[in-house]
Parts: C-alpha cells; structure tokens; sequence
C-alpha cells in the first residue's frame, strides 16, 4: 500500500498553538483516501525533529513525504523549492538550542531540491481557491532543517519535500495574514494528492525577481 508521511509542528516562539500542527491532525480525522496516511506533530527542536523524521522514514518507509510549518507573515500557502544545508537560528527552538552557521547535515551537499511537484501544488491550490505560490527560502530554523534531513534521508524514488503555512485565522496575532484552519488543512490535502498523482511537475514560470 502507498503510504503518505505528513507532519507538521508544535507551537513555539510564544504561540499557543501552530497552524501546521492543528492542520494535520485535522487531515488525519477525515481523511478518505486509499492510502496509509502516516501524521505526526514534530518539536520545534532541531535534534530531536530531524532525528523523530528520520526515524519515522525508516519505521513506516512511505513513497511520499511532506512537513508543514508555519510561516507568520505570510499569506499563502507556499511549497518550498529549495532546502539549504544550515541551522542559523533568529531565535532558540524550545530546547534552547541556537545554532549560528551549523550545517543541518556534517559533509552534506550545499542544498536539496525538492521532489515534490511544487508549481503543480501551487496551481492546484490557487484552483481550490486557496492562495498559494511557490517559494524559494525555507529559512535557516528548524522548518528547513526538517525538509533538508527528509530530502537527505528519502530512499531513491520517494518524493518528500515541505509546504509554509499561514497563521490560522482563529488563532492568528492582530493584523497578521491568516486563512482558516479548515483551508490550511484543505491545502495540506491537495498537496497530499498532487503529490501522489502528478509525476511531471508543470513547466511554468515559478520563479522570483528579488
């Protein structure tokens, strides 16, 4: 059976929830489809999420893999092109931990592309009605340290990569750009199957002038 990871994050830096955690739980309660979904709520902790995914990856060996984590500010969905190969941290995760210019992977390649068909999520979702796009930075805290460690860790043919978030509106700081949770999940959900059925991501401009 075709098996699905999907995880997103506890809440952190003061927030009392995290819309990619709240999203995927909610993805798990209705979810329909045919195959095994696999959902798990990682730490905001650099160790401890990259070794939790790794482990996951080696328990359950799904064919496709995708984190969702909050990116405050934003006001789409995005999927994210690129991984880079180091933790430099605005701020500590919730152990504590600071990195400044550590590779997320000792001896790793200086980046991953994703194996996900990002521009073919991002036009599935904007036909949902969901606002999305795809981005090229997945930063330098522990979301691009979990999408680097699941693009290092993924076996040959298994496609993994990693989709932002926008604060959910129920739960959202005064002013900042939110959707529902309910489309946060939907989005996640579109991801899921666009992932699973488009082998040949679309060949239209997604790229960024600054």
């Amino acid at each position: 059976m075709t098996t699905v990871l999907l995880t997103g994050f506890e809440p952190f830096a003061g927030d009392a929830t995290n819309p990619s955690g709240d999203a995927v739980r909610l993805v798990a309660e209705r979810w329909s489809g045919v195959e095994r979904l696999v959902v798990e709520v990682l730490p905001v902790v650099f160790a401890s999420a990259a070794e939790r995914l790794r482990r996951l990856m080696d328990e359950h060996r799904p064919d496709v893999v995708i984190a969702a984590g909050l990116a405050g500010g934003r006001a789409q969905v995005t999927p994210e092109k690129v991984a880079i190969n180091l933790a430099d941290a605005r701020i500590p995760d919730n152990a504590g931990d600071h990195p400044v210019d550590r590779p997320v992977v000792a001896d790793g390649p200086a980046a991953y592309f994703t194996t996900l068909p990002v521009k073919a999520i991002a036009a599935a979702l904007n036909d949902d009605g969901i606002p999305a796009a795809v981005s090229h930075s997945a930063g330098t805290f522990v979301c691009n340290h979990v999408m680097f460690t699941a693009l290092d860790a993924a076996a040959p043919g298994v496609r993994a990569g990693f989709v932002h978030v926008p604060y959910a509106r129920e739960d959202a700081p005064a002013g900042a750009p939110a959707l529902p949770l309910a489309d946060i999940a939907r989005a996640l959900e579109v991801a899921v199957r666009t992932a699973l059925d488009v082998r040949t991501d679309a060949s239209t401009p997604g790229g960024a002038l600054h």
